[in-house]
């Protein structure tokens, strides 16, 4: 009897299409950064999306607003908070840095936090002094500006969006990196997942790592 490949076809293709429609639903759309998400954290233990390991977090030496030298190099041994923000951001940068002071206000004990300038034209030290007043972070963190050329080569190094880009798109991609005491990337909280809790506990999960 000759086969019918008529039936066969039809009968797998709507078996592939129940299959996409699932990921679809469970994962979001085929590339999409809620997939990715759930990718990285599946396992980890994790609020934010945990990332493999073994990746150092590029190098850098900065000035603070105090006119310090700072180096990342200079927080290994311990936990250590980045994000890239801006004083004229507005919301955004806003909410992201009252997050990370209230995991602070959570936590035992302070960690490094360095906020690394994505627009050095206008963080000058009045504005990042009066943006730091404004979330209530003087003096708890330190705030990193440098030359133009100096934080391209940052901001390319971490991926990040610069405040060039404009503020809506800047404000998609903004996060917040969790390094942990060797200096490694581990954990990357995207602004819809950065809560004052997420982030005290991913903390607290490294420094007992």
């Amino acid at each position: 009897m000759r086969p019918r490949p008529r039936i066969v076809l039809p009968a797998l293709s709507a078996v592939l299409l129940v299959a996409l429609i699932l990921a679809i639903a469970i994962g979001g759309a085929p590339g999409g950064s809620s997939s990715k998400t759930l990718t990285a954290s599946a396992g980890t233990g994790f609020d934010g999306a945990g990332l493999p390991t073994g990746r150092l977090a590029p190098g850098f030496a900065l000035t603070d607003q105090g006119g310090q030298r700072v180096s990342l190099a200079a927080s290994r041994g311990g936990v250590t908070v980045l994000t890239f923000l801006y004083t004229g951001c507005g919301a955004p940068c806003v909410v992201i840095a009252q997050q990370i002071r209230g995991a602070l206000d959570e936590l035992p004990k302070p960690v490094p936090v360095l906020i690394v300038s994505a627009d050095p034209h206008a963080d000058t030290p009045a504005n990042v002094r009066r943006f730091l007043s404004a979330v209530s972070l003087s003096g708890r963190v330190r705030y990193l500006t440098g030359s133009l050329s100096q934080l391209r080569r940052i901001w390319r190094a971490y991926g990040v969006t610069p405040a060039s880009a404009g503020r809506e798109r800047f404000a998609r991609y903004a996060s917040v990196l969790l390094l942990d005491r060797q200096g490694q990337e581990r954990v990357l909280f995207q602004s819809e997942q950065l809560t004052p809790e997420a982030l005290s506990h991913d903390i607290g999960k490294l420094q007992n790592d």
